[in-house]
């Protein structure tokens, strides 16, 4: 989720109550969870990065797994991370949803909408891996995204690639002994 955003109770406009809200987002003829966000819950922040975006939407009604799961059954996502440090990724077709707490205000749960492209290019792999394993985030943004992600505009000096805390050894089909 993006570090930049500091969302208050206050800073967010009035909102429905949680009944009206959730019989919006379950009753939505949309299937396009980012579209379902944005029309039941006020829009925060866009971060902008080379074009692509994410969106930070607020609200005050819901728990993390409340919220969670009304989405879900809205428009089921391709994966489903576990609950980590009070956050959780869903991911849809070019469309990553993270939901967690605002470190601002724990009454807040701050809802992030990025682009796959956005997701790619900003989110670590580090940070991904936390929530999903890696031969998943290869298959969502290719083969070997993890080793291919671009350190040097994350401010790294190091040009080697770093394998990390893992035994993994990668490769793919058709690279083994």
């Amino acid at each position: 989720m993006s570090n930049d955003v500091s969302v208050t109770k206050d800073d967010i406009p009035n909102e429905p109550d949680k009944d009206t809200t959730l019989s919006s987002i379950l009753s939505s003829p949309s299937n396009d969870i980012d579209d379902i966000i944005e029309v039941n819950f006020p829009l925060i922040d866009v971060v902008s990065d080379n074009n692509e975006t994410a969106e930070i939407y607020a609200t005050t009604q819901f728990s993390l797994s409340e919220l969670s799961e009304a989405l879900q059954d809205a428009v089921s996502p391709q994966e489903v991370s576990e609950v980590i440090e009070n956050q959780q990724i869903l991911i849809y077709p070019e469309k990553f949803v993270t939901l967690g707490y605002s470190e601002s205000d724990d009454e807040v749960l701050l809802i992030e909408v990025a682009s796959e492209n956005y997701a790619r290019e900003n989110y670590s792999p580090s940070f991904l891996q936390t929530y999903f394993g890696i031969r998943l985030l290869d298959s969502i943004f290719g083969n070997n995204w993890s080793s291919n992600y671009d350190r040097d505009s994350r401010g790294s000096t190091n040009t080697t690639p770093s394998r990390g805390n893992t035994t993994f050894r990668g490769g793919g089909p058709g690279s083994g002994k």
